[in-house]
């Protein structure tokens, strides 16, 4: 699944999506989303969340805020439930008002209440103009019921670790702590836990699509989100009104693939970055892109064998790094902040480096800023419950490297992290077909590292 996508999007910039542009009045009308609001095809047991009210507060300087409340088990409707914060930007012009959109970032573990209010650094005068955006912050994630499986010095232990595994010992470091994590989110809360899958935000997507009064979702999803919506139109494919997935993903891929795919996006967009350092002359890293990018790879083994000094007494560890050189990749107006902040750590200085990785995992300076980091373990567990084998890890180790010669230990690696969880989802990658829904404007990505396609740019 994406990784982190989300926290670029909401510390460093916002990434502006397709179709946010002020284009005219007719195109954003081009697809019906009228039609009878009915509970014909919702078991009655779901009736009674389906019908409730929003109950609309002012918030957050000239916004609307509310809860919604739904079952944590679809299956189980009378058992335990949960809430849902939800937010609404009013449309600018009430008389020429289209309906709500709603939207998500990302993540998964991106905030869509976040991702709503972001205004025109994000979103388009004309989707301004004519639809309240309408944010949730998806089950699990946080001002909904939330997932809070450790504490932020467990978490520090957790983000930190080595990510490249290369002795029996590291292997058993590696494996403990993923068992601590999983293991403290089933002590926590194994309800919600083992509920917070795609499946179920999207069952909680047409919920809150009722509760808003329209027979048909709009909706627009950005990386992760993207599945959301894709799952969301593969089970209610009538209620599916106008709907853009930008950034898209591939559902029906493994975790291997996926994993292999964004090792090779990574690799680029890092290529990339050092090719526009050797352009403009004397770069810090070396004559040619391949100089640059083995310098880059020599100094995170050597962070492997000793980190540098950070901040506030925190080092900077090979885990850490790898972060923060991920976080400025997505958008190359921040390569200028890696500059300074890489080329700093190579001369033992990790302060600004641990600064990006801080912004890629949502750490502030009195510890984590939101529950992202947490959520995203669970959900890609939840959704993709096929780990490799140690065995199998070993024999992809050379696919993953050819891919990426800088980071794909990395990602090969992780490829059995959720056999550490002892509870099975069952589910694997799904093709999605949305049979009988209005059609999907689906956009592909070749320079986005999380969500590319397979095509090179």
């Amino acid at each position: 699944m994406t990784r982190r996508v989300s926290a670029i999007l909401l510390v460093l910039a916002a990434l502006v999506g397709g179709c946010t542009g002020d284009g005219e009045q007719d195109d954003l009308t081009s697809v019906p989303v009228g039609g009878e609001l009915t509970l014909s095809d919702v078991p009655k047991a779901l009736r009674p969340f389906y019908k409730q009210e929003l109950t609309w507060r002012d918030c957050r300087s000239g916004d609307q805020c509310a809860t919604l409340t739904v079952p944590l088990d679809y299956a189980k409707p009378k058992g335990r439930t949960i809430t849902l914060s939800v937010v609404k930007v009013p449309a600018a012009d009430a008389r020429r008002r289209l309906g709500s959109m709603v939207v998500n970032p990302g993540g998964p573990g991106g905030s869509g209440i976040d991702y709503a209010t972001r205004g025109t650094s994000t979103w388009g005068a004309a989707l301004l103009r004519s639809y309240d955006l309408v944010g949730f912050d998806p089950r699990g994630v946080g001002e909904s019921t939330p997932i809070d499986c450790q504490s932020d010095a467990q978490l520090d232990a957790y983000v930190s670790a080595d990510p490249d595994p290369d002795s029996t010992a590291e292997w058993r470091r590696y494996h403990r702590l993923n068992r601590s994590f999983f293991s403290s989110c089933m002590k926590e809360d194994a309800g919600l836990a083992t509920h917070m899958s795609t499946v179920d935000v999207a069952k909680d997507m047409d919920v809150l699509r009722y509760a808003l009064g329209q027979p048909r979702l709009v909706y627009f999803g950005a990386s992760y989100g993207t599945f959301i919506g894709g799952t969301y139109a593969n089970l209610f494919p009538t209620h599916v009104g106008r709907m853009v997935l930008d950034g898209a993903i591939d559902p029906s891929k493994s975790s291997t693939e996926m994993s292999l795919v964004q090792a090779g996006g990574f690799e680029t967009a890092l290529r990339a970055y050092v090719q526009n350092c050797v352009d403009e002359g004397s770069c810090y890293l070396g004559r040619t892109v391949d100089e640059g990018t083995a310098r880059i790879g020599d100094f995170l083994e050597q962070l492997d064998a000793e980190p540098i000094e950070g901040s506030g007494g925190r080092q900077v560890t090979e885990g850490l790094a790898v972060y923060g050189i991920f976080a400025p990749l997505y958008d190359r107006n921040y390569w200028g902040i890696l500059d300074n902040a890489l080329s700093a750590a190579l001369r033992g200085s990790g302060a600004q480096l641990l600064a990006l990785s801080d912004a890629y995992t949502r750490r502030g300076p009195a510890g984590y800023i939101d529950n992202a980091i947490q959520v995203l373990p669970v959900v890609n567990c939840l959704d993709h419950d096929d780990s490799e084998s140690a065995t199998r890890i070993e024999e992809l180790m050379p696919e993953f490297e050819n891919a990426s010669p800088t980071f794909g230990r990395i990602f090969a690696s992780g490829l059995g992290s959720c056999a550490d969880w002892s509870f099975r989802s069952g589910k694997a990658g799904v093709r999605l077909e949305a049979k009988g829904s209005a059609p999907l404007l689906v956009v592909g990505t070749t320079r986005d590292p999380a969500t590319r396609s397979r095509t090179r740019a």
